[in-house]
């Protein structure tokens, strides 16, 4: 895609990082309670989710664009802000989890609670910057690699993925099973 539609889709992906951590955070023990889950479950569902994405990175014939490759419209690249660039890549069910859990241990006096939405805030903006600032600034990255090593690091992420994926899946199961 061109250089303007990847600047908006990092301002989506980060506005969308920083409302799903949030929304996370703040009624996530909530969602978990309407539908009886469990952290663990969430761990152990999260955790396969990213299995499957990284193994099908892994595994995908395509690890590294090329100069044929088919450019994606504007508009379909842009319709992929949430779903996948978002969510599961950028926010993955692991820090969904991890999310849930900050805002299930939450205080229980009205100060705590104010100083705690806001450091969750804070904390959560800042996530959402990095996380603009690495979409923003991605395309410098890929040239700077070239195509082999743009493969490598895909290759790398995917496995390092895969590895995120079995750890959140295998400490859902434990706690599961303690």
């Amino acid at each position: 895609s061109d250089a303007p539609t990847r600047q908006v889709l990092a301002v989506k992906i980060g506005i969308n990082t920083f409302v799903l951590l949030m929304g996370s955070l703040v009624f996530g023990a909530f969602v978990l309670k309407i539908f009886g889950l469990s952290v663990p479950v969430v761990q152990v569902a999260g955790g396969a989710v990213l299995c499957a994405l990284g193994w099908n990175m892994l595994n995908s014939d395509d690890s590294a664009p090329t100069a044929a490759a088919p450019v994606i419209p504007s508009d379909l690249a842009i319709m992929r802000a949430f779903y996948p660039l978002t969510l599961p890549l950028t926010v993955d069910p692991g820090a969904i989890a991890v999310a849930v859990t900050i805002g299930a241990n939450h205080a229980h006096n009205v100060e705590r609670i104010i100083v705690g939405l806001v450091a969750a805030a804070v904390g959560t903006t800042v996530i959402a910057l990095c996380v603009w600032l690495a979409y923003r600034y991605a395309s410098h990255l890929v040239r700077l690699l070239g195509a082999s090593g743009t493969a490598v690091f895909l290759r790398l992420s995917a496995f390092i993925l895969l590895c995120i994926g079995v750890q959140i899946c295998w400490d859902g199961v434990a706690e599961l099973l303690a």
